[in-house]
């Protein structure tokens, strides 16, 4: 009858953000949420005081808890620039399935810093220079929908880093003065200077643990015996 048909109306569909929104990185997956999930991690309390106010009247996100982190579609990272400490929190946030990371920085030291947090699964990149409301929404868009954001200039430093590795790879006693990083370089010449691996950590501020690692590969890449040649044959070439 009639009367039946009306008083049981059939459920009424879930409603649905249209098309054309922005806020929709999981478009076509209605079991998706359409607002994303984002952390921030920023070891400086201003820093994160910053982003959070910038992003926290943006409809398109669900800032989390602190307790809640660990289930953010996206991570986003602010700091001044990929030290130690940054480098085991991206390491972290790389084994966590549920996340990807950007990260938003003061600045890279080097192309060998810039591509350490690309392996250390950094999907995104901002300058804290340009990270305006705007930006910063695009940055964790792009991050959610698993799309790679890199400034040109980066990209650029972080193709010329890696082409200086291959050639050095390919013809490792073709040596010039991009062969070793800053880091490389500053770390073989304390060598020089007498200094142990625990010297040298309190000297770079890097732990002991990244003092043995990049002499190591320095050592391994030139295809040397010890420290003490790697420091010879830097002194020889002119690298330090």
């Amino acid at each position: 009858m009639t009367y039946t048909q009306e008083s049981s109306p059939a459920p009424a569909a879930a409603p649905r953000v249209p098309a054309q929104h922005p806020a929709r990185p999981w478009a076509g997956r209605s079991d998706r949420p359409t607002r994303v999930t984002v952390a921030v991690y920023a070891p400086d309390p201003i820093l994160h005081v910053g982003v959070v106010q910038q992003l926290r009247h943006r409809p398109e996100v669900d800032l989390l808890a602190e307790a809640d982190a660990d289930r953010a579609q996206v991570s986003l990272v602010v700091v001044d620039a990929v030290d130690d400490e940054t480098e085991a929190l991206l390491y972290r946030l790389r084994h966590n399935s549920t996340t990807r990371t950007g990260l938003v920085v003061g600045t890279f030291e080097s192309g060998d810093a810039l591509q350490r947090a690309i392996e250390c699964g950094v999907a995104a990149v901002l300058r804290r220079s340009e990270a305006d409301q705007d930006q910063l929404l695009h940055l964790v868009l792009a991050t959610a929908n698993g799309e790679g954001v890199l400034p040109g200039d980066l990209l650029a430093k972080l193709l010329s880093h890696v082409g200086s590795l291959q050639r050095s790879a390919l013809d490792p006693r073709s040596l010039s003065l991009s062969t070793l990083t800053t880091r490389e370089a500053d770390m073989l010449r304390l060598v020089s200077e007498g200094l142990d691996t625990a010297e040298i950590a309190r000297r770079t501020a890097y732990s002991e643990r990244t003092v043995k690692n990049v002499l190591h590969e320095v050592i391994t890449r030139l295809q040397l015996r010890n420290r003490a040649h790697a420091v010879a044959y830097a002194l020889r070439n002119g690298l330090i």
